[in-house]
Parts: structure tokens; C-alpha cells; sequence
């Protein structure tokens, strides 16, 4: 199945644990090889990242689940801080 890269933005994204992360603000392409690199997430859930001077977060190509009316991310141990990240 084909998707116009502009039906992704402003998605929201969430881990295979059903946490939200943010929503997809951009997305990264390689233009030589023709493949998406990443997406760049916005609206980044604060609870799960302590983010100073933010600068932007870009989430790989290859954590990516799947992408339909969310985009599904795998959850990586140790890499979401704060309270709701659901890690005891």
C-alpha cells in the first residue's frame, strides 16, 4: 500500500506499549536512496522525556511498526524517562 507522505503529518505516534510520544511534525528522506529515514516527532509528550534546549526528536525508520490512521513505534527499555513512562 502507497501513502503521500503529507497524509503522515500530524499523526500521532505511539510504542507497542500504547504510550503516546508525540505526533509527526516532518519526515526524513534519504533522497539518493529513495527510502524514508525517520520521522520527526512534535508535540513531544513531556512526560516521557526530559528535553532541554529541545531541539527536535526523530524517531529511526527501523523502530517503526507500522504506520495507518497512528504510527506504531517499538517500545525501547530505558528509553522514555519520567512518571508515565509505565518503567518501574
Amino acid at each position: 500500500m502507497e501513502t503521500q507522505i503529507t497524509d503522515l503529518f500530524g499523526l500521532q505516534i505511539y510504542t507497542d506499549k500504547g504510550m503516546f510520544v508525540g505526533e509527526v511534525e516532518d519526515v526524513v528522506i534519504d533522497v539518493d536512496s529513495k527510502k524514508m529515514e525517520g520521522l520527526v516527532v512534535g508535540k513531544v509528550n513531556d512526560q516521557l522525556f526530559e528535553l532541554k534546549n529541545y531541539k527536535g526528536l526523530k524517531i529511526p525508520y527501523r523502530i517503526i511498526s507500522a504506520i495507518d490512521d497512528i504510527v506504531l513505534i517499538r517500545h525501547l527499555p530505558g528509553a522514555f524517562s519520567g512518571s508515565g513512562s509505565g518503567e518501574e
